[in-house]
């Protein structure tokens, strides 16, 4: 629950802490004061837009802290610690505004997105107002609220019927794309067959261009190529005639040979040289015999030249079309082959999708005839419930059911959904979205949000914020949503902002919210009202100024609502 609600240069509220309690606590003031600051900072805090204007005027910021009792396994909890904060003896969640409209959201002591903040609050509080009231003016909140009621097993078959609806709709996308596509894909198959017909007659293969133009160097220059080896292979080896005036390499070195070994003969110091003569002499030898075998592999061979080049200019013009590489046309190759491949059986994939959209039509029928099921059990026990707490609410002869009507199947199944009131005998029942006044709207929505509470799973939130929802009520009908309003906190923690002295006094926890001048600036402040200052407020919410006769009023409200 929301231990304590801190705000700071918010509206007129210069500096205010709220000690908040389990159970019923109500909110009061005069109008002007600065009870709605208090919603709009509980609503700040758990992620709100912000606005510059909620500044108070001279203020530079405005600030909301707010401390929440939970353990440190609530979804709440686990997903401030995602975030990075601490939770370990409650959460502290704080939000400031900047007079220049900046904002910085705060989880478990740690900076976040405010985004974080609206994360966290969805599983620790639920805010209903004016705005909530004309929601439900909204009929697609009507199935909402259904929804919510009927618990598990209307989520289940919710879901499975989403998962259905879902599928048949990317599979009739799936088709429409396909039989939108019949021209043009014939159009390129053509392309692509031509295409890989060109390039399976060609048959290349991997490396084949780097090879052939290797080859095609060498037997294009065939002559100046043998003409060049010889000439190495002479200087390297030289010829059988040689004379003492043309020495070839092995020639020289072998004489340097000899020399470098008679001088190591002599001193020790040259062995190195004269091996070092020696490899050099064994490593032209090696020269000299691989000239000769190159020399030897040197072809004049017209036939193949023409090939070679005939083999190319094939290359070529693939390259050029499907390339710009020899690997470009072979990954071109596979990539039209397996959209060839893809292209050609869409017609076998068009029957295959179109059996498969049969089998989903009939399921989908199936979910959702089990859907409207679920939802007709659980509108009849929420007609039964807020009827029952309509009546308690001073609508002794109201009754509201809830209709469901077949529409055309939808993401959220095959229904319309109403809540319909009958607010008098004899009336018949209209939807609420036109014949409910806002005092009656105002309480069939508690009566609504009592009944949610009431589920099997209990309230989905540990507290309820109320604003003002007692608006167009009155008398009796106002302790009678008092009266509920404390029962819903016999489950929940309820803050409830009100101006109706017949709320007030059921409320276990009373603030009030106090606003003083000087005649330059306005500041309002809260504190805790108890014993004779809550009667006094009661008081004055009941005559406007608080007198012996209105306290005496005030006293026994109280007593009434708390025997």
């Amino acid at each position: 629950m929301l231990a304590e609600l801190s705000i700071s240069g918010l509206g007129v509220i210069d500096e205010a802490t709220l000690p908040l309690h389990p159970g019923l606590n109500v909110v009061t003031g005069e109008t002007g004061a600065g009870k709605t600051m208090v919603v709009s900072g509980l609503l700040l805090l758990f992620g709100a837009r912000a606005d510059s204007s909620l500044v108070r005027a001279g203020a530079t910021t405005a600030t909301v802290d707010g401390l929440i009792d939970i353990p440190s396994t609530h979804p709440a909890a686990q997903r401030a610690q995602e975030a990075g904060g601490s939770a370990e003896d409650g959460l502290v969640l704080a939000r400031t505004i900047s007079a220049e409209g900046r904002s910085r959201a705060y989880v478990g002591g740690r900076s976040a997105p405010v985004g974080v903040l609206a994360e966290v609050g969805q599983h620790l509080i639920a805010v209903h107002g004016q705005a909530d009231q004309w929601r439900l003016r909204d009929p697609e909140q009507h199935r909402e609220v259904l929804d919510r009621f009927g618990g598990e097993v209307l989520g289940e078959r919710l879901r499975a019927y989403r998962d259905v609806y879902d599928r048949l709709r990317a599979v009739r996308s799936s088709l429409s794309r396909l039989r939108g596509e019949a021209r043009d894909r014939v159009v390129e198959l053509e392309g692509l067959q031509v295409g890989l017909e060109q390039i399976e007659r060609v048959a290349p293969v991997a490396g084949e261009d780097e090879s052939l133009r290797t080859e095609d160097e060498r037997l294009s220059h065939a002559d100046e190529l043998r003409q060049h080896v010889g000439e190495a292979h002479t200087a390297v080896a030289g010829h059988d005639d040689d004379g003492p005036e043309d020495p070839s390499v092995l020639t020289l070195l072998a004489r340097a040979r000899a020399a470098l070994e008679s001088i190591a003969a002599l001193d020790d110091s040259a062995v190195g040289l004269a091996e070092r003569a020696a490899e050099i002499s064994h490593l032209a030898v090696d020269l000299a015999a691989d000239v000769s075998r190159y020399a030897a592999d040197i072809e004049l061979d017209p036939a193949r030249l023409e090939f070679v080049q005939e083999r190319r200019a094939e290359l070529t013009a693939l390259t050029r079309r499907y390339g710009p590489t020899l690997d470009d046309v072979l990954r071109w190759s596979e990539t039209a082959a397996a959209r060839h491949a893809e292209l050609s059986g869409a017609d076998d994939r068009i029957t295959e999708l179109e059996e498969e959209e049969g089998a989903l039509e009939v399921s989908l029928a199936r979910t959702a005839a089990l859907l409207t099921e679920a939802r007709a059990e659980a509108a009849e026990r929420l007609g039964e419930k807020v009827t029952t707490e309509l009546h308690q609410l001073a609508m002794g002869a109201a009754v509201v059911s809830i209709e469901i009507s077949a529409t055309d199947p939808g993401p959220n199944g095959a229904d319309d959904v109403t809540i319909v009131l009958a607010a008098n005998p004899g009336e018949p029942g209209r939807s609420i979205t036109r014949a409910a006044s806002g005092g009656e709207l105002s309480r069939v929505m508690l009566a609504l949000e009592v009944a949610l509470g009431e589920g099997q799973h209990g309230p989905e939130v540990p507290t309820f914020v109320f604003d003002e929802v007692d608006a167009g009520v009155g008398g009796a009908a106002a302790r009678a949503v008092g009266a509920r309003l404390a029962a819903l906190a016999q489950r929940a923690q309820v803050i409830v902002v009100t101006h109706l002295a017949q709320v007030a006094a059921y409320a276990d926890h009373h603030l009030v919210v106090a606003k003083e001048t000087d005649g330059l600036v306005t500041a309002s402040d809260v504190r805790a009202a108890t014993g004779a200052a809550r009667e006094d407020e009661i008081a004055r919410l009941l005559a406007g100024t608080v007198s012996d006769a209105a306290r005496e009023h005030a006293r026994e409200l109280l007593a009434d609502a708390h025997s």
